[in-house]
């Protein structure tokens, strides 16, 4: 058995593009993601320590938020190498998956703990606690500085790299979380108004959530195989329809092979025949540039018999899936 995809057909094209296409390649970025990384964990064991000591869930909540980077970094930087895996005879898309698994994983763990906090915060409306504001303080400026350095390791190539792009988004709000933790402290200091720290636990919960939704609800999605939210599965299947020669498209499916990656296989009615290999590849290549499918496979028909998509039986026509 070939050890790349032992799928084949007579008439059909086949293309998958090598690991220096895929995003996040950690040869580019393996530094600032070891550096960030280091930080972020030790700061989040400081970060929750001095939280428990001076008794303030705001600082608990950020050591959580600050817990998701690190998970988020090495998610990304994680699925960047797994993604340079070959293919098997056993795992024939390679390990491409496992970014959408430890996502999932990721956003359910981030959902749970946010639960927490929120239950710890609420509870504490009643009788709010003395906080130490002074240590409140000094802690989350501490967090400026860390996530406003592990922000600036990854300006470089922010702009060509959606997961360097993301890595750096989220340092940077980080930073402008810690900065109003910090600047609670600063009022529980001189005010005593301990009423504060719960409300900005609240206030970094609901940031957690929001910007965790996204990533919850994209990874549920590419786990059961749907269409990845940036490709546009009517265009592709305009595309494919108008080629030369094709009069019909149908059995078109589109996944995420990775939270990066994109494949496709799909039938094309040509009833004069095989057009190819150069035309083929030039679709293929089409698909890849203009669509951002990095692997597909296609397989041509002259129409002479009945090719239902056995997916959708009598459900819906047969070139719409």
């Amino acid at each position: 058995m070939s050890r790349h995809h032992p799928h084949s057909h007579d008439h059909g094209g086949h293309s998958h593009s090598g690991g220096h296409h895929h995003r996040g390649d950690p040869n580019n970025h393996g530094r600032a993601f070891v550096i960030a990384i280091v930080l972020n964990t030790g700061f989040v064991v400081i970060e929750f320590a001095y939280g428990l000591i001076a008794n303030s869930t705001a600082l608990m909540a950020d050591a959580g938020h600050n817990l998701s980077d690190v998970l988020g970094l090495l998610l990304a930087w994680g699925a960047a190498i797994l993604s340079r895996r070959a293919p098997s005879e056993r795992y024939t898309y390679g390990l491409r998956s496992t970014s959408i698994l430890a996502a999932l994983a990721n956003t359910m763990f981030l959902m749970v703990a946010c639960g927490a906090i929120a239950w710890e915060a609420i509870q504490r409306f009643s009788q709010p606690p003395v906080v130490a504001g002074l240590t409140v303080t000094l802690v989350a400026g501490i967090g400026i500085v860390i996530n406003g350095l592990s922000a600036w390791l990854f300006v470089q190539g922010n702009k060509d790299d959606l997961n360097i792009r993301g890595a750096y988004l989220h340092m940077a709000a980080d930073a402008a979380v810690s900065l109003g933790v910090t600047v609670a402290g600063v009022v529980m200091l001189f005010t005593g108004w301990y009423l504060l720290d719960p409300v900005i636990s609240l206030v970094i919960v609901a940031v957690i959530v929001i910007g965790t939704w996204g990533l919850l609800r994209d990874s549920i999605q590419l786990a059961l195989s749907a269409v990845p939210a940036h490709i546009d599965v009517i265009a592709v299947e305009t595309y494919l329809g108008q080629c030369p020669g094709v009069t019909e498209v149908h059995d078109l499916h589109i996944w995420g092979m990775s939270t990066t990656e994109s494949a496709l296989t799909v039938h094309l009615v040509m009833p004069e025949g095989y057009p190819g290999d150069a035309f083929m590849d030039d679709i293929m290549r089409t698909l890849k540039e203009r669509f951002s499918v990095q692997h597909s496979t296609l397989q041509v028909e002259q129409g002479t018999t009945d090719h239902t998509c056995v997916l959708h039986p009598g459900t819906a026509p047969a070139h719409v899936h």
